[in-house]
């Protein structure tokens, strides 16, 4: 089983933070800072609540002023990416968070200072806040910061304006209304960062699941400009791809509702113990006379808490499947509960998906 990922935050990462503070910050009280961090419901935080805890207690130990407490903030970021450059290091995001609980009502101070955090740690998260308090101010301010020489920067004028940023506070205007972020991804859709096209890939799936229309747009416009942009269409479409659209799909040769491909061979596991795995196995034929563009996905309808069905869909491959050719396929799907993810007991159902089509259901049961 894999380490938590609240376990990064530690004494082995915090002892040094608390050293590298105190070089920036001569009074800064290393002892007082581990042992309010280290307290005894530590062990009990997750990692949401060990990331804010960290915040807090930061905010705790230095000047009661808040533009002077961000300044040694500022500094103590400042200080990392001279002596390792600019990195995406998850493990200090508490520094961009201590701007996100502390500074909303500062954005003279924060603003600014998000630019410098986020070249050592992401402030994608962080500045969220202030799109909801001050969204023009932030609309120019990201658009600015899509121009910026740090990649760090140019990434953050893009992810951080997501309308659905994973873990992140949703900005309802943005989801209603997207016209905001276009001129930004504009200017980011030949960025030389891949983390950079990335994020714009991201932005864009998000809109797609408000605005399909205006995604299919942009990705008419943008396809066969260069192989980076390809990419970013394709990225920017998974959501519109698992849901079957027609036209997603005919961007990139599919054809929906295609005729004589046959699933058959079906097998699958009836009943799955949660913590175990549902393992399937079936062949696709092409009966047709000609070769036909094949994206090959599964479907699993999960019962949910509240006894409502929650629809997921994953990829197995594309293929080109020639005349009278046929493939078996053979995959499995854990059942591990997670810290994000909960199984619940009660039907279930797989389904096969060619094109966007279900060509093959089973019901099966996991308890």
């Amino acid at each position: 089983m894999p380490e938590p990922l609240k376990n990064i935050f530690s004494t082995a990462l915090l002892e040094p933070f608390a050293a590298g503070a105190s070089a920036v910050w001569a009074r800064f009280p290393e002892q007082e800072f581990l042992q309010r961090v280290f307290n005894t419901e530590w062990n009990a935080l997750e990692l949401k609540q060990r990331i804010r805890h960290i915040s807090q207690v930061l905010r705790s130990v230095l000047p009661s002023e808040y533009p002077e407490a961000l300044e040694i903030v500022t500094r103590i970021a400042d200080r990392y990416i001279e002596l390792h450059g600019e990195k995406l290091t998850f493990e200090y995001i508490f520094l961009p968070d201590f701007v996100e609980c502390h500074g909303v009502d500062y954005p003279e101070h924060s603003i600014p200072a998000l630019e410098t955090i986020t070249r050592w740690s992401s402030a994608e998260f962080a500045v969220r806040p202030f799109l909801i308090r001050y969204p023009e101010r932030m609309y120019t301010q990201m658009l600015e910061w899509s121009q910026h020489e740090s990649p760090m920067v140019r990434r953050l004028s893009s992810e951080g304006i997501r309308p659905r940023l994973p873990w992140g506070m949703g900005v309802p205007a943005l989801k209603r209304d997207p016209s905001p972020i276009l001129p930004i991804l504009e200017n980011l859709k030949h960025d030389t960062a891949e983390t950079v096209r990335r994020s714009v890939a991201n932005n864009l799936n998000d809109i797609a699941k408000d605005h399909p229309g205006l995604v299919l747009d942009i990705a008419g416009r943008w396809l066969g400009h260069s192989a980076e942009t390809d990419r970013i269409v394709r990225h920017a479409c998974r959501g519109l791809l698992k849901k079957g659209n027609a036209a997603a799909l005919s961007y990139f040769g599919f054809q929906q509702g295609v005729k004589g491909i046959d699933v058959a061979d079906w097998a699958c596991t009836k009943q799955v113990h949660v913590g175990g795995r549902l393992d399937f196995s079936f062949s696709i034929t092409n009966a047709s006379g000609t070769a036909v563009q094949v994206r090959l996905e599964y479907g699993i309808d999960y019962q949910t808490l509240s006894g409502k069905i929650s629809s997921k869909v994953f990829k197995i491959r594309e293929m080109e499947l020639l005349p009278g050719h046929w493939e078996q396929i053979s995959r499995y799907q854990g059942f591990q509960d997670f810290t994000t993810r909960k199984h619940y007991p009660g039907a279930h159902r797989l389904r096969i998906l060619v094109n966007g089509v279900s060509m093959a259901e089973q019901e099966f049961t996991v308890d």
